[in-house]
């Protein structure tokens, strides 16, 4: 029984990652990718090596990590980088323990509600599909469930890129097929469709190794990506994360580790980035502002890094949608964020992944966007903001989050579903029985 709330409160404020501001420009800068070029061909050997030698694990890490003796969060999964085993966590509401249960083989979370009812509902996504931080009975599938009286699957992994909870999707539905499908994404989740090794880009934390991950890469130029497995399937393929070598050899051309490389050399004013060729090119591609500031500088490189995270998570819906109407099956799309990105959004007056809102309003894809329900219900409180997000967050949602985000998918799903709900349906007779 471990102390998971510091840790679940870092990985939440640090989810926007690498100096990617919440409201900045949405500007396109596909068309600027002479001058990232320019700043990742100034990355040299050395300096690869140098940022990847900080992150190697140790070999008694790994040991531990497969033997099921560290880092209690997660455990190996050749296929999808990692799964879930049963825990208890200190990290729930009023410091309270939740209780994590999650059924063998296939790892999705325990139900209770309608369990031994034919199930036309899956569920797919991240942490706030998994509902990190309530116990097993006080999910928003739990409680959608008992709204609508039927069975909701939830196969929500804690920290999975959209591109991961795909890959399940595509694997559970030969094994349990469901008509209808509930695929999350949360904001974090665009950027983690590019991690090749989450530890590139988050460091690993004393309860996850943030290990290595099946992936995609980004052609903007040609629009677009490549799917791509977990790099390091085995336990000795994960030795070689243990040693410089060999990563540099895994990941010497890691469009993540090129950025998070330019960013430290960026704080650092190193002038072997060349700042008048770098000048010259922002001229000739139509970028207006200087790149001679640190600011400046890092900003290009979040600025694409951002576009790349947005059109993977474009490109792998329309996978996804494809997959649908292969299998003629229905899918709702729920947008989730964390009370951080709520706070700057509001006051900003702007969203940083706008441009995927877009993207679903223009393909017409029916979705829920908890960030607007939320900003609609502020609306009708005289408290202030942070007031009323500590109304839903602990970090993830609270017992009333995952009651408010249950009842906003209710709102528009239950009218897709044919037949209704049994809550719904006008067959039934009322009265005792």
């Amino acid at each position: 029984m471990l102390n998971r709330r510091k840790f679940t409160k870092v990985g939440i404020i640090a989810s926007l990652g690498l100096g990617i501001v919440p409201g900045s420009s949405a500007k396109t800068f596909s068309s600027k990718k002479p001058v990232l070029d320019s700043i990742f061909k100034s990355i040299t050997k050395k300096e690869v090596k140098e940022f990847l030698s900080g992150l190697l694990y140790t070999k008694q890490e790994v040991d531990d990590y497969f033997a099921d003796k560290a880092f209690p969060f997660a455990k190996h999964s050749q296929e999808f980088g990692w799964l879930l085993r049963d825990a208890r966590f200190r990290d729930g509401a009023n410091n309270s323990i939740s209780v994590y249960n999650y059924k063998k083989p296939d790892g999705e979370r325990e139900m209770s509600n309608y369990a031994d009812k034919p199930c036309r509902i899956n569920t797919y996504g991240n942490s706030f599909t998994q509902c990190h931080q309530v116990s097993d009975h006080e999910t928003w599938q739990e409680v959608l469930s008992a709204h609508i009286q039927e069975p909701v699957k939830n196969f929500g992994i804690g920290g999975w890129s959209v591109y991961q909870a795909y890959l399940r999707m595509l694997k559970e539905e030969k094994r349990t097929s469901a008509e209808h499908i509930i695929f999350n994404i949360y904001d974090d989740d665009h950027y983690r469709n590019l991690d090749a090794w989450r530890n590139i880009r988050k460091s690993k934390h004393a309860q996850f190794i943030e290990p290595p991950l099946p992936h995609v890469k980004v052609d903007l130029k040609n629009r677009t990506i490549s799917e791509h497995p977990n790099p390091t399937p085995t336990k000795e393929d994960f030795y070689k994360l243990c040693d410089i070598d060999s990563s540099y050899e895994l990941f010497k051309d890691d469009l993540v580790a090129k950025i998070r490389i330019a960013h430290n050399k960026s704080k650092d004013r190193n002038e072997n980035l060349s700042y008048k060729d770098i000048q010259a090119l922002t001229k000739t591609h139509g970028i207006e502002t200087s790149l001679d500031t640190n600011a400046t500088l890092s900003n290009i490189v979040s600025a694409y890094h951002r576009e790349c995270a947005l059109f993977s998570s474009e490109k792998i819906v329309g996978k996804i949608e494809q997959f649908a109407k292969e299998k003629e099956k229905k899918v709702l799309y729920v947008l989730s964020y964390p009370a951080g990105y709520l706070a700057k959004a509001h006051d900003s007056g702007s969203r940083w992944d706008q441009p995927f809102i877009d993207f679903l309003n223009k393909k017409e894809l029916p979705f829920v966007d908890l960030g607007h329900a939320h900003f609609e219900e502020f609306k009708q409180f005289s408290i202030d903001l942070k007031t009323y997000l500590q109304r839903y967050f602990i970090g993830h949602y609270n017992p009333l989050g995952n009651m408010f985000c249950a009842d906003q998918i209710r709102a528009k799903f239950v009218s897709t579903m044919e037949p209704k709900p049994l809550s719904y349906s006008e067959k039934v007779k009322l009265g005792s029985f």
